[in-house]
């Protein structure tokens, strides 16, 4: 691989701000003298025509013990890091002129802890680049091990040409943290302009397959040295003057927000917050028999979503935030260390958890913690703004069979399709005097919401509670309509959702 960045350490300087001993060293005996920045400049020509330099660097980037640097701006206010960047661009502009051509030369000083007293690190090369003053970013680059927790690389502005990301310890201009693949192994990114998609490549070549999902908006990177299952890099470019726009403004709550209450005269154990044991099943009549509820015309619902409701509006209810962990096969799970925790806090805002950390988000978004399956996050309709933050499609959609012909309840109080009601169950809501709470179910979702019943063009709806939020989207998950009292027609394939359930009508 080529040399895209030159690398060197310094030592034995005894003040690290002065510039003529980082250039070059008094004296003409070049056998004794160790070699300074002007000599690797000089020995590392941008281009050369045999052994003559026709082009040198002009870009460099020098790197000081961070207490010395510390220092000097609790001293100067840093007076001292300027003045060495300007002499060493006026003693590189002297000597090297006449290679310089149109390029500007830039310097760059900044502190790091890597370095001992007496020691400066220097890089400079074709990936090593400097921003003029007024130059705007291009580019902005992170990483993330597991697409939910980004971590910030660097930025490419428009006439930088390359960049060059690797870990620590490595030859790279810009160290990406958690770094996979050793010290020998490198992302390189050439940018075009702003005309241009940026061309992504690891080096070596051979070691690594590396491929962009245009869906997700980033690229995968994974070693071919390890088997399968080996270690892996998201790379998500993102052009900084097209950052994705925020949600729809949400309309104001109402006067009025949609809490529970207790119940005057309640019997001390409410049962309409957990689907009805077998106990409670009524008697059948004279006649009938289980059998008569056997599916005949089997037609399907399926849960293929979970809508997070704005906490905002519950606040009566003393709900903190509402988590929902997926596991390694990104299924709703109570494992100890999930995979992935989406969540929504009483102030609306969106968070993505994982071992690597816990990180804002927005919706949409895309989140793979694991390798062939995929959560996307989407943003709420604005129609629906007003309860609803965004929804989350699960990887994995569950459904049950119902009969045709029949006419069903679905809600808190109905066992039927209870086996959808993954979020029926207090574990998901987080309070802040950590008391007991009620099942998550019950923001949002009536004890009897609507009832359904498959018809020939698909499955007719009824809202049975005044109060229940009902809303149809199509099979895209796009809004289309908010169900009110009337009798409504729901399409084969289309989407209702109520309370935090997105459910499929299936034919």
């Amino acid at each position: 691989m080529p040399t895209y960045v030159q690398h060197a350490v310094l030592g034995r300087i005894p003040d690290v701000f002065n510039a003529e001993a980082i250039w070059q060293a008094p004296g003409l005996s070049l056998f004794s003298r160790r070699p300074l920045l002007r000599d690797l400049l000089e020995r590392s020509p941008r281009e050369h025509k045999g052994r003559a330099a026709t082009r040198c660097f002009s870009h460099v980037t020098l790197m000081l013990p961070q207490e010395e640097v510390d220092d000097d701006y609790h001293l100067t206010r840093g007076a001292r890091a300027r003045d060495l960047a300007q002499t060493l661009t006026a003693l590189h502009q002297k000597d090297f002129g006449d290679l310089l051509g149109s390029d500007q030369v830039r310097y760059d000083v900044m502190g790091t802890e890597a370095l001992a007293p007496g020691e400066i690190e220097v890089k400079f090369g074709h990936a090593v680049y400097l921003p003029a003053p007024d130059e705007k970013i291009l580019y902005n680059v992170n990483v993330s091990r597991d697409s939910a927790i980004w971590h910030p690389v660097c930025a490419i502005y428009p006439n930088q040409r390359l960049a060059l990301i690797g870990g620590e310890g490595g030859e790279a201009s810009a160290v990406a943290q958690g770094w996979p693949f050793g010290p020998d192994a490198a992302l390189l990114i050439l940018n075009d302009g702003p005309d241009a998609p940026p061309v992504v490549q690891m080096r070596p070549k051979d070691a690594f397959d590396c491929r962009y999902d245009p869906r997700s908006g980033y690229y995968t990177v994974k070693s071919l040295r390890e088997p399968q299952g080996g270690q892996r890099l998201l790379v998500k470019i993102a052009r900084a003057s097209a950052l994705p726009a925020r949600a729809s403004a949400p309309t104001a709550p109402s006067s009025k927000p949609a809490v529970w209450q207790s119940r005057t005269g309640a019997a001390p154990i409410d049962l309409t917050a957990v689907p009805a044991a077998a106990s409670h099943k009524p008697v059948n009549r004279a006649g009938e028999s289980d059998a008569t509820y056997a599916p005949v015309s089997q037609q399907r619902v399926s849960l293929v979503a979970l809508a997070l409701p704005r906490l905002s509006r519950y606040r009566d209810t003393g709900a903190q935030a509402l988590e929902l962990s997926f596991d390694s096969t990104l299924s709703l799970s109570a494992a100890a260390q999930p995979a992935l925790t989406l969540a929504v806090d009483s102030a609306d805002n969106l968070y993505a958890c994982t071992p690597e950390g816990r990180q804002p988000i927005e919706a949409p978004a895309t989140f793979a913690p694991v390798d062939a399956r995929t959560l996307r996050l989407l943003a709420a309709a604005p129609e629906m703004a007003d309860r609803y933050r965004a929804m989350i499609c699960l990887a994995q959609p569950i459904s049950a069979g119902v009969a045709c012909g029949v006419r069903f309840t679905f809600g808190r109080n109905s066992p039927m399709l209870a086996a959808l009601r993954l979020l029926d169950s207090p574990r998901f809501i987080k309070r802040t005097d950590g008391a007991i709470s009620a099942s998550a179910d019950r923001i949002g979702l009536s004890r009897t919401a609507f009832s359904f019943e498959a018809v020939s063009k698909g499955y007719t709806i009824a809202r049975q509670s005044p109060t229940q939020a009902l809303y149809h989207l199509d099979d895209k998950l796009q809004f289309v309509a908010a169900i009110g009292d009337a009798p409504y027609l729901l399409p084969h394939g289309h989407h209702l959702v109520a309370g935090h359930y997105v459910l499929r009508f299936e034919a």
